[in-house]
This record gives C-alpha cells, structure tokens and sequence, in this order.
C-alpha cells in the first residue's frame, strides 16, 4: 500500500475536485496558509485542467475553445502555493483519515498508476454533480452530456462532422440529417440551444455554405409546463419567445420515457428525431458519494451538512458546491441550497473561514446562502434574468445590462484565481485575441 504524505508538522487539508469552489478554496488557502507554511494544501482531481462549468455549451457549440479560457491546475498550484495530485477518489477511510485514489488508466486500458492513498485532518470534498438519467431507457447509451470539458469537445467535434457531411454532399439530403435533440429546459438546455443557432450561422459564413442555417432542427424538451420556473413568469415567457424566434422548436409538457438512436419517445407518443441528442434534464451527485464510509447523502447521492458545511457524520469533512446538500431553512425545513456557481463561491468562502477557526478551536460560523438572481444567455441574441438585493427586492432585467451582468458573474471567478492584476492582463490580452482568431471553433 503506497500513502502519499505530506509534512507531518502541518495540518493537512486535502480539497477533492477542482470546479468553481474547489479551486476558489484551494487558491485562498495557498495564498494564505500554504504561503506561510501554517498548512498543507493539497488540491486532488481527475482532469489536468479546470473551465467554469456554464462555459461548457459554449464549448459544445464551438463559439468558445476551451484552450482560450482552460486553467491548468499545476501551473494555478505552483503560483499559489498548494499541491495539485492528479486522480479520482474512489474511496474513504475515516478512522485513518485516509481517502483511496483510484488507478490511472491510458486509452488501452492498461494501469499508468497504481491505487494510491492520501491523508488528511480536514477534507472538502467539492466534486460538483452530473446529469441525471433517471434510469430511462435509452439515455446513457445514446444521448451527450455536457458534465465535462471532454463531452463538450465530443459533442462539437461530431456536430463538425454531421456538417461536414452535409456539406460534401451539396447539403441535406436525408431528413433529420442535421436535427438536435436537447432534453431539459433549464439554463444548460436553453443556453446551448441559443448557441447552436449562432453556430449554425457561423459555420454557413466561414464556408460550410451548402447547409444553410435552417437547415439545422434544434428541439427542447422539457417535462414541465414552464420554462425556467425558478424566473418570474414573464421572463420565462420572454425566452420562449425568443427561442421560438430564432427557430428552435420547444416542446413543453413532455416527459421523456425512451431514447433511442433515431431520436426521443415521449410519454405522450410524441417522437423527435434526431442525429444528436443532449441530456440536460437534473442532476445528482458523483455515485462513489453514497458508498463512503457511512457518510450520509440524500436521494441524489448528495452529502448532507450541517449549516456549518460539516458532514453530519464527521466534523473534519466538509462538503461544498452541487454534491452537498446544504439546509435553506429560509424556503422551508426540507428544503437545500440550489445547485449554482454562486452557491459554490459563498459555500468556499465560509470553509476557508471555517476549516482556519476548527484548527485554532474556535466556534464555527454558519452558512447563510444569499441568493442573488438568476440569469440566462441566448448567445448574442439576448440574455434573461433578475438580480435580487436587500435594498432593491427582485428587479428583472433583459438585454444588454443583464449581458453585462452575467459576463461580470465569470470575472468574479477570474479574480478569485488570479487577482486583479492578472485578471485585467487576461481582459486585455482576450480582447485583442477574439480578434485573430475565428468566431467558431472549426476544428
């Protein structure tokens, strides 16, 4: 059995997943702790790289590369003064304190590295969430997800291909040739589809002119009546008219209860063909979560905290972001803190406070989720939402401002990982590179 250590002289705090809190966390307490050396940091993950999640439609579409925005966690760890280790957790010893990293694999399947184990004296694990199939047939094995930067990649390097045929045989030619099927009317379904109609426009302008943007079907479907039902009723309202607009047809009220590989069946006998198919309807928490070592986690694979973010079962492990479930008792006694980026950052915010007053004794804070609004991107098209504040109550917003808003929600991450300083270098350096590069990812 190979454990990795670290100096036995300082507290060892051991960050599991590298999304939008994961990082933030890891970064404050390198720049702090790590810096004076009162610590130990370590960050662990299974991707080399790290991209804020609502990027990924953009990447599914083409309009982002993922290279432009990527951060690489080994260059964020040596500037910032924590460890980074490259794995999945898999397991979880708590009388040893010790977490199983699972082994490494190449693409023939044969072992890189071995299964490896890790100690800590506090643990937070930020390992966020996946879609959720809900067992219906069909899914896994014919539809995309969007969990990750590689099925992003996937997904647009096969909608290149579908046009790329397309365009080599002079266009359509057979009926449903170029239809997309999205499941899930939340901001992931709605978003990418915005994106996939500015795609469509940009791949007929770089050149792939024998298909012309209508020649793309792009459905959603969503079980509910309502589109986005956590926004007023008359923004939801406005980005349905606004995907009716620009030719997506929404399908509202359907349930989805097969996927095969010509398309969708849904309960009501309605079927949707399509080429591609997106899954975006929930999501639930990693599987490994509901096996570690008597942790306890709700229906969606969920850990349960305290207002704290402590587990309930163990007072040095700590849960944040979309697989924790974290009690909102100002909606109701069941009720937990919505699956959100800003939810992420608040949740990073109280640990770094939390895990630095647990190792000096002191009496924890609790978490108190603010919620700030809601906002959804229809690509250049427009952008939807409200803002919600002590002073001003919920105040909608649509068009530019709610645009300029929804850039600013991903610059607050940016100046989490890199200061100010920085942050205004990568502004200015992407200004003058979304010049030279093309408007679409052809590649």
């Amino acid at each position: 059995m190979k454990t990795e250590k670290v100096k036995q002289s300082l507290p060892r705090l051991l960050i599991v997943g590298g999304g939008a809190g994961g990082l933030e966390l890891a970064t404050r307490l390198g720049n702090s702790w790590g810096k004076r050396q009162k610590a130990s940091i370590t960050l662990i993950d299974a991707g080399r790289t790290h991209i804020w999640k609502p990027l990924l439609h953009e990447v599914a579409a083409g309009t982002l590369d993922v290279h432009d925005d990527e951060v690489d966690y080994l260059a964020q760890a040596y500037n910032n003064h924590f460890h980074f280790m490259l794995g999945r957790m898999s397991g979880l010893n708590r009388a040893q304190k010790t977490i199983t990293i699972a082994p490494m694999l190449d693409e023939k399947g044969e072992e890189i590295v071995p299964e490896r184990f890790c100690t800590y004296d506090y643990l937070v694990i930020a390992v966020g969430s996946v879609c959720n199939d809900f067992g219906i047939s069909g899914v896994a094995g014919n539809c995309l997800f969007l969990d990750t930067t590689a099925q992003a990649e996937q997904f647009h390097h096969r909608l290149l291909e579908a046009y790329l045929r397309a365009h080599v045989q002079g266009g359509v030619r057979v009926a449903g040739q170029l239809d997309i099927a999205i499941v899930g009317g939340g901001a992931t379904g709605i978003e990418l589809s915005a994106q996939l109609h500015q795609a469509a426009e940009l791949l007929n302008a770089y050149g792939l002119d024998n298909v012309k943007p209508a020649d793309i079907h792009i459905n959603l479907i969503e079980a509910s009546q309502t589109l986005l039902p956590e926004l007023p009723k008359r923004l939801s309202q406005a980005t349905l008219n606004q995907l009716r607009l620009i030719g997506v047809s929404v399908h509202l009220g359907e349930r989805v209860v097969a996927v095969d590989g010509q398309g969708i069946h849904t309960q009501s006998g309605l079927f949707i063909p399509a080429v591609l198919k997106v899954w975006a309807a929930g999501i639930k928490a990693p599987d490994f979560l509901a096996h570690l070592d008597g942790l306890e986690t709700n229906r969606i694979n969920q850990l349960r905290v305290r207002s704290t973010l402590q587990t309930t079962e163990d007072d040095h492990i700590f849960a944040i972001g979309d697989c924790s479930a974290c009690p909102w008792p100002e909606k109701g006694p069941e009720a937990t803190v919505p699956p959100r980026a800003q939810a992420a950052h608040q949740m990073a915010t109280l640990v770094f406070d939390n895990l630095q007053r647990s190792i000096k004794g002191k009496k924890l804070e609790n978490y108190h989720y603010r919620d700030y609004g809601s906002l959804v991107a229809l690509g250049k098209f427009s952008t939807v939402g409200n803002l919600m504040g002590n002073l001003m109550g919920s105040v909608m917003i649509e068009g530019a401002i709610a645009r300029l808003v929804y850039l600013s929600l991903y610059k607050m991450h940016q100046m989490a990982l890199f200061g100010p300083f920085r942050l205004v270098l990568l502004m200015v350096s992407g200004f003058f590179h979304r010049r030279l590069r093309p408007r679409i990812k052809l590649h």
